[in-house]
C-alpha cells in the first residue's frame, strides 16, 4: 500500500536523520573498546585500560557540554530555511547559510581562545586522578581544533534539514563516524598513538565531514550559489548583520537560555543518582539509554517537523501546517508506544545485555515501570520541539523549557527527600510532561 505523499514528506527526513542519530553511540562504543584495551598496547610505559577510558569520559563531556550549547546554529538555521525554501526565497536561504557560518567562525575562535581557561576549570571542578587529569587533558588540546568544523556541521546540518533534504546529513554522518573508527584504530594499534590516535582520529574526521558536507553543498546547490552569489552584500556588512541584535540572534539567545535549562535538568538528575550513592548512579545511568535510545528516534520526526512546518509556513499553508501536525503526532504516537511495547517485554534482557551486576540488577527491576511512560510523557515535546522551530517560534520554546525546569526543581526538593530515587524520576517524568502540556497550550501563538 503506499503512503499518503505527506506521510513520504515525514518519512523522507525521518528516517535517514533517525540513521545519523543511531551511528552517535556506535561511535561512542567504539571509543571505549579501543581505550579499554590500550593497557595492551606494545609500549613500556602503557597505563591501565581504566585511566584510557576514564579520560576519553571526561574529555568526551567536556565537548559535549560545549558543543550542546551551541545546538541553537542548526536549530535556528534550520527553521527559517525551511521557511525561505516554502516562500521560495533563494536569496535567504543562500543568505541564511552563509551567515550562520559566519558565526560558527566566530565561536570558534572564540572557544580556542577561552580553551585553556574552560579545562582548567573543568579540570579543577571535576577532579579525576592525576594519570586521568594529563590523558583528559592530552585528548581535549587535540580535539579543541575540531571546534570549526564540528560547529560549521550544525550549521551545514540544519540548513540541508530546511532545504528538505536529510539524507546528505545522513551520508556524512556515516563517513564521519566510520572515518573516525579506522583512523583511530590504525593510529593506536598500527602507531601506538595511544590516546593521541584517538583524538586525532576524531580530529581528522571532523574536518573531512565538514570538508564533503561544503563540498555536497556546492554540487547539490550550484545554481542557488552561482546565482546569488553576487547579491550578497559586502563583508563588513555582511559582519554588521551577522552580530547585530536582529531577530536571527534573539532566537539564538533564547535557544541558548533553552539549552541551559535542559543541562540544569539533566546534571541535576545525574546529581541526585550519585548522591544516593554508586548503585542508584548505575541504576540511572542505565535506565536513561531507554530515553536515549528513544529520542533518536523521535528527534527524527522532530527534524521532519522543523522542515515540513517550516515549508508550510513560509508558502503560507495553513491547510499543510494543520495536516502536518496531525500526521506528526499520529507517527509520534505509534513509535511511542512501540518503545513502550520494546520496554515492556525487552527491557529486563536489555538492561541484562549492559551489565552483569547483580545488585545492579535487582534495584533496576524496581524502577523499570518508570521507564514505560518514558516514551509517552515525552512524546508531545519532541513534536512541538520540531514544530516549534519550523516556526521559529523560539521564545515559547524557552518559556516552556523554563517552567518544566522549574517543575523538576520543585520536584526534585520535594519528592526526591522522601521518595528518593522512586521521586527523582517522578519529577523527571513531570518535567517531560510539563514541557508537551504547555507547548500545547501555546501552539496557537504560531499559526492558528
Amino acid at each position: 500500500m503506499r503512503l499518503p505523499s505527506l506521510d513520504r514528506n515525514i518519512l523522507s527526513i525521518a528516517l535517514p536523520s533517525i540513521i545519523s542519530n543511531i551511528t552517535v553511540p556506535l561511535l561512542g562504543m567504539v571509543d571505549v573498546a579501543i581505550t579499554g584495551h590500550m593497557g595492551d598496547v606494545a609500549v613500556r610505559d602503557a597505563m591501565p585500560a581504566s585511566f584510557y577510558v576514564s579520560a576519553i569520559a571526561v574529555g568526551g563531556m567536556l565537548f559535549n557540554i560545549m558543543y550542546w550549547l551551541f545546538g541553537f546554529l542548526r536549530m535556528s538555521t534550520s527553521g527559517e530555511t525551511a521557511q525561505a525554501f516554502g516562500s521560495q526565497d533563494s536569496f535567504s536561504q543562500f543568505y541564511i547559510l552563509v551567515k550562520a557560518l559566519l558565526l560558527a567562525s566566530l565561536f570558534s575562535v572564540v572557544l580556542l581562545l577561552l580553551s585553556p581557561l574552560v579545562r582548567d576549570i573543568a579540570m579543577w571542578y571535576i577532579h579525576p586522578e592525576t594519570e586521568v587529569d594529563a590523558l583528559a587533558r592530552t585528548y581535549f588540546n587535540i580535539c579543541i581544533w575540531g571546534t570549526l568544523p564540528s560547529l560549521g556541521l550544525f550549521v551545514l546540518n540544519g540548513w540541508y534539514i530546511g532545504m528538505q533534504n536529510s539524507r546528505i546529513p545522513m551520508l556524512v554522518a556515516i563517513g564521519q563516524n566510520v572515518l573516525n573508527i579506522l583512523a583511530s584504530i590504525v593510529l593506536v594499534y598500527a602507531f601506538h598513538m595511544r590516546i593521541e590516535g584517538v583524538a586525532y582520529g576524531t580530529l581528522l574526521a571532523q574536518w573531512m565531514a565538514f570538508i564533503v558536507a561544503i563540498l555536497f553543498c556546492f554540487k547539490r546547490y550550484s545554481s542557488l550559489w552561482k546565482s546569488q552569489r553576487h547579491s550578497l552584500p559586502s563583508l563588513g556588512v555582511l559582519w554588521r548583520q551577522t552580530l547585530g541584535f536582529n531577530a536571527t540572534n534573539r532566537q539564538h539567545f533564547s535557544l541558548f537560555l533553552r539549552t541551559l535549562c535542559l543541562i540544569v535538568v539533566h546534571f541535576m538528575f545525574i546529581a541526585a543518582g550519585a548522591a544516593q550513592g554508586s548503585v542508584e548512579l548505575a541504576v540511572n545511568t542505565l535506565l536513561m539509554q531507554f530515553f536515549t535510545i528513544y529520542s533518536y528516534f523521535m528527534d527524527g520526526f522532530a527534524y521532519a517537523g522543523e522542515a515540513l512546518v517550516g515549508r508550510s509556513i513560509g508558502a503560507g499553508d495553513r491547510e499543510e501546517y494543520h495536516n502536518l501536525i496531525r500526521r506528526l503526532f499520529l507517527w509520534g504516537g505509534a513509535v511511542a508506544l512501540v518503545f513502550v511495547a520494546l520496554y515492556l517485554f525487552g527491557g529486563d534482557h536489555f538492561m541484562s545485555v549492559l551489565t552483569d551486576d547483580v545488585q545492579v540488577l535487582q534495584r533496576i527491576g524496581t524502577y523499570l515501570p518508570w521507564t514505560l511512560l518514558l516514551p509517552l510523557c515525552g512524546m508531545a515535546s519532541f513534536m512541538w520541539d520540531g514544530i516549534y522551530i519550523g516556526a521559529t517560534a523560539v521564545r515559547e520554546m524557552l518559556i516552556s523549557m523554563a517552567i518544566s525546569m522549574l517543575v523538576f526543581l520543585l520536584g526534585y526538593y520535594t519528592l526526591v527527600p522522601l521518595y528518593a530515587n522512586h521521586g527523582l524520576w517522578l519529577s523527571f517524568l513531570a518535567y517531560l510532561s510539563c514541557r508537551g502540556l504547555m507547548q500545547t497550550i501555546m501552539r496557537r501563538k504560531i499559526f492558528s
